[in-house]
């Protein structure tokens, strides 16, 4: 295998790694690998838990989900979500994906724009179908809605869409009960952005490396430099010992993937895009709350990227994020086919 490394831009907004800092205003950060780790293990760091809202909006949503769920919900919501993904062959999304990605290609002109026309659309369209919507064409830009609101933050216009978007999505869903809808429409939310984001930072980074280098290995890579979810937030139920800090019952916590992905104490020459490296990347989590779709979501991705790295060519020109605290997602991204 060619082996080649690359220097990927700096300027991501990355914090240095560091022992756990104290902003009065709003809480801790945490930056270091084994810090991040160990507060995604320490069960006196919960999840920020959502309150419940009336049926059908957003905030029942985000209530009856178990992203953000207390522990005493969690786990039977979680598992409601996992035997979803467990009815689905990885094998069979990046297949699809990348049969969707062909015919795209297919259809393009001399230019494309890979957010707008594969990585907003692909992985969703492949798979809302397979966790059984009825509408494919309501169903993408009714999660896409949904997830413009989904974490804290938004503003009372947004909120509105997303409303009228999860009433759109729970009647394109099977009739199963409310808390196993809620959570299949959750799987589609959460892998919306977060997928879209590693799609498009491997457009960035990757398409000019050697075919014999795999893709797996490229967006292991990509996730740890340029994770789409840059961190995740806790709060802390009783006294925490993290990282030489004591950190008091109720503390605010920010715990920053895209830091801890790039420390030097983990992770050799941390700023250089090298495949294969040892490691684990902290992009997904870890522990009870790790992501149950993580060999989904790099099976759609990777499907869409096998094709891209084949069939196109990059257009250099700057690359802007949507604005968001914590999600990593370029607006515009364009490539030639050829």
């Amino acid at each position: 295998m060619t082996v080649v490394t690359h220097l990927l831009d700096p300027a991501t907004g990355t914090p240095p790694c560091g022992p756990p800092v104290l902003d009065p205003a709003t809480g801790w950060t945490v930056t270091r690998h084994a810090d991040v780790r160990a507060a995604l293990l320490d069960p006196a760091c919960h999840v920020p838990v959502a309150r419940p809202g009336p049926p059908g909006t957003l905030a029942w949503l985000r209530g009856t989900v178990s992203r953000f769920s207390p522990p005493a919900t969690h786990p039977t919501r979680r598992a409601a979500g996992a035997a979803m993904l467990a009815a689905l062959d990885p094998d069979e999304l990046r297949e699809a994906a990348a049969r969707r990605t062909g015919e795209a290609l297919d259809r393009a002109g001399d230019r494309l724009d890979v957010m707008a026309v594969l990585a907003r659309r692909v992985p969703l369209r492949v798979l809302a179908a397979r966790l059984g919507l009825a509408d494919l064409d309501a169903a993408v830009p009714a999660v896409t809605t949904v997830a413009a609101a989904y974490h804290p933050g938004a503003d009372p216009a947004t909120v509105r869409r997303a409303d009228r978007a999860v009433a759109a999505l729970l009647e394109l869903t099977p009739p199963d009960p409310p808390e196993v809808r809620a959570n299949r429409i959750g799987l589609l939310v959460q892998a919306g952005d977060a997928t879209a984001g590693l799609i498009g930072a491997a457009t960035r980074h990757v398409l000019a490396w050697p075919a014999d280098v795999p893709t797996g290995a490229l967006l292991a890579e990509v996730l740890r430099l340029d994770p789409p979810v840059r961190g995740t937030r806790r709060v802390t139920t009783g006294p925490v010992r993290l990282g030489g800090r004591d950190l008091a019952p109720g503390s605010a916590v920010l715990l920053r993937f895209d830091a801890a992905n790039r420390d030097p104490a983990v992770f050799a020459e941390p700023d250089r895009l090298l495949p294969g490296r040892p490691g684990a990347a902290l992009t997904f989590g870890t522990g009870p709350r790790g992501c149950p779709g993580e060999r989904h979501a790099l099976a759609l991705a990777t499907g869409v990227v096998d094709v891209l790295r084949r069939r196109c060519r990059p257009v250099p020109a700057p690359v802007r994020h949507e604005p968001h605290a914590l999600l990593r997602v370029p607006t515009r991204l364009e490539v030639c086919p050829r």
